[in-house]
């Protein structure tokens, strides 16, 4: 990782060297637009819509525009601007990790003790274990003002950028405001609906089914030369009906909790019987994958020929 940022945690008198690094990535494929004719990739230009010439970086203001008049900012105007001067990551308080609420969670960093000794940092992770709270800190990144919480993951301090309390919506749905009878029954239903779907959360179980589908067609296209007909790879994909109201709630909620501990004992019987030495566990492949690979066996293609140079590009307008 590189560290994308560098300063100190402040609290009281104590200060904290930290390098800062992105906690995150993203890890979809990549995609952009080309012409269906001839596979010409689309660019996009900086357009004046008065002149229509070509614009440089160089030559380009930012604007505000309240609808009817249009402000012009300078870079000379925004240098103008308390900036990203301080390179202190400010504690202002320490709250309850519980009133931190998950919905103002922005973009989390990684923060690396910057020094020969990480004494101060331990100190500080030590002090958030055991006090059960979070730190609220404030401080300046990329020409804005943040706030964010700082909490322990793993013996490492994260700050976790927040949203400002106006940036919350608020939800407002009338139908919540009638009044709604649960039964005692409905109420027990549920909770053992709940139960039968009790395990604990381990998110290297779970993958991004989309992200792994469309690297399997690529793949396939790939390896075919050019085409694929997704219908042949995805074609046993149904939608499932979500629509409609379920009128019997406690008939609905029942017949989940049987088939959930049906799906569990399936589960479990398959299990015991993968387990067993006097039968040999077959490997496992991908549906999808296998699909693709019964759609390339038999829908061969000859090699693609070369692709035709494709013509000159023409300035693209921008939207």
């Amino acid at each position: 990782m590189r560290a994308i940022w560098k300063g100190a945690l402040t609290f009281g008198l104590v200060n904290v060297p930290v390098k800062v690094y992105s906690a995150t990535e993203d890890h979809d494929v990549s995609l952009h637009q080309v012409h269906n004719k001839d596979g010409g990739r689309i660019r996009y230009q900086r357009i004046c819509e008065i002149d229509g010439e070509v614009v440089p970086y160089s030559d380009i203001d930012k604007a505000f525009d309240n609808g009817e008049q249009t402000v012009v900012l300078t870079k000379e105007d925004l240098d103008s601007l308390p900036a990203e001067k301080s390179r202190e990551i400010d504690v202002v308080e320490f709250v309850p990790s519980e009133q931190v609420d998950l919905l103002t969670l922005d973009r989390a960093y990684y923060l690396e003790p910057d020094g020969s000794s990480p004494k101060a940092y331990v100190l500080l992770r030590k002090t958030l274990e055991q006090t059960d709270r979070t730190a609220i800190v404030r401080f300046s990144l990329r020409q804005k003002t943040r706030l964010a919480a700082l909490r322990v993951r793993d013996d490492v301090l994260v700050l976790q950028t927040l949203l400002w309390a106006d940036e919350v919506r608020e939800a407002a749905f009338p139908a919540l405001d009638e009044p709604v009878r649960i039964s005692a029954k409905e109420l027990e239903m549920s909770a053992s609906l709940v139960e039968s779907f009790a395990a604990d959360f381990d998110p290297s179980e779970f993958s991004d089914e989309y992200q792994d589908e469309l690297k399997i067609l690529i793949d396939a296209k790939l390896e075919k030369g050019d085409a694929l007909d997704t219908s042949e790879t995805f074609g046993d994909h149904e939608e499932e009906d979500t629509g409609g109201e379920v009128i019997d709630l406690m008939e609905a909620l029942r017949a989940s909790v049987e088939r959930s501990r049906a799906a569990r004992s399936g589960k479990a019987d398959a299990a015991a019987s993968d387990s067993s030495p006097a039968k040999k566990p077959a490997a496992k492949k991908p549906a999808a994958k296998t699909t693709a690979a019964k759609a390339t066996a038999e829908k061969k293609t000859p090699a693609k020929a070369p692709a035709k140079k494709a013509p000159a590009k023409k300035t693209a307008k921008a939207s």
